[in-house]
């Protein structure tokens, strides 16, 4: 399944930053919320997250997943740090995949050792046959290839307008 067949992506946040991306017309990178001297009210990432995004470059990019579920989500929202206490995976548009710039990490793009790679590269090595959750729930080989696809992140220039977010 070629990347022109994927149907959505996904960005979460917190329920209260709504407000915020609808006033401003959508999503933008930490670095350009900084410049802009937004304060988000409730972040995703924590401050190591964003130090290790600017370390790599990553702080200019909207962070996507290709499903509804991403382990920084989990993180974010769990006993482990709890900062998010709603959480909403906002549906993306596909067509942010057609924007100059975009690039594929088959991990959390901010974990030392993960490279960041064009579209073209990322077609060879995205699992699709797992993206829809079409897999046996049974079968541990199958939940390790969703448990990968969900670490995967779609980064994206600066800024997605609201018109591309569905469910806002």
């Amino acid at each position: 399944m070629p990347l022109d067949e994927i149907r959505r992506l996904f960005h979460f946040t917190e329920m209260r930053n709504l407000t915020s991306i609808r006033e401003r017309g959508g999503l933008y990178s930490w670095r350009r919320l900084q410049e802009m001297g937004v304060v988000v009210e409730v972040p995703g990432g924590n401050d190591w997250s964003h130090d290790a995004d600017a370390y790599k470059g990553l702080d200019t990019y909207v962070h996507l997943c290709l499903r509804a579920n991403h382990p920084m989500e989990y993180v974010a929202r769990t006993r482990e740090e709890g900062r998010i206490e709603r959480s909403i995976f906002l549906e993306i548009h596909r067509s942010v995949l057609d924007l100059d710039g975009v690039l594929f990490t088959e991990d959390v793009s901010n974990k030392r050792g993960v490279e960041t790679r064009t579209l073209d590269e990322a077609e060879e090595l995205i699992d699709f046959d797992v993206i829809d959750g079409n897999i046996d729930y049974q079968d541990q080989d199958h939940l390790a290839r969703l448990r990968q696809v969900e670490k995967c992140e779609i980064l994206v220039p600066d800024f997605i307008p609201i018109d591309l977010i569905r469910n806002i």
